[in-house]
């Protein structure tokens, strides 16, 4: 029997309902590989099973490999026991894939962080996790809630808030509720011209959230003409496209 562990923040799914609809929210139009992250008991897996031709798994919990093994022969060495942290897409992938899973909440931001890491690999990801977390990642600009985590992922993926799961369906239930979103790559976006001087505007424009973008950048504008329109907005007025042509001026 495959309990949950509280260090690796595993509260399984019990619904299968919402797994269908969790499953369903995948698209997947260019028929890539599928990897779902942290199956725990598989009442995602089978689910994802039914609708995808090629699906794959990664699960770092030692009870719950046999189990999956048991219970899903057709994934047979398409179960990868290993981390998702340290784990190399190119060892067992040659092109793009998408991503699924019911995200421990714990891991959740270093997990996004992966994935833009290597945004030309995953295409697509429909996730679960905490609501306020998934709020923020689809929030758009004019929101209180619109912040880091919104541009930084929204600068190469679409995103879309699909709904929300109450903590009931989960064993053992968590102190708050969960959020399904989806992620879908966007190339419409100019990218950056330097990613990482990108995201240090973003983290400082969203350090000083209440300053107007003149006072919270001063630190890099010399280059700058001082009566460009969006120096006297705040950062949530800022929309996606507007940090990457910030950034790209400064660059």
């Amino acid at each position: 029997m495959v309990k949950p562990k509280k260090h690796l923040g595993q509260h399984f799914l019990t619904d299968p309902g919402i797994s269908r609809r969790i499953a369903n929210g995948l698209s997947n139009e260019e028929k890539l590989p599928v990897l779902e992250i942290g199956p725990g008991k598989g009442i995602l897996t089978k689910e994802i099973l039914a609708t995808q031709s090629d699906l794959w798994a990664i699960e770092t919990d030692d009870e719950s490999i046999p189990f999956l093994n048991s219970h899903f022969p057709e994934l047979s060495d398409k179960l990868i026991h290993g981390d998702f942290l340290t784990f190399d897409f190119q060892t067992h992938f040659t092109g793009k894939l998408c991503l699924i899973g019911n995200l421990p909440y714990n891991i959740s931001s270093p997990i996004l962080f992966k994935i833009l890491d290597n945004k030309d690999i995953v295409e697509e990801a429909v996730f679960m996790l905490q609501k306020e977390v998934a709020r923020r990642i689809c929030a758009d600009h004019n929101n209180k809630v619109y912040g880091i985590l919104s541009v930084l992922i929204q600068t190469y993926y679409d995103t879309k808030y699909l709904f929300t799961v109450n903590e009931g369906s989960f064993f053992p239930p968590p102190k708050v509720k969960s959020g399904v979103f989806k992620l879908k790559r966007n190339r419409e976006l100019p990218s950056p011209e330097n990613p990482v001087l990108h995201k240090k505007i973003i983290k400082a424009a969203f350090n000083q959230r209440r300053k107007t973008m003149r006072n919270s950048l001063k630190g890099f504008l010399l280059s700058l003409p001082q009566d460009a329109e969006w120096l006297n907005l705040r950062p949530e007025q800022c929309s996606v496209r507007d940090f990457i042509d910030i950034s790209n001026q400064l660059s």
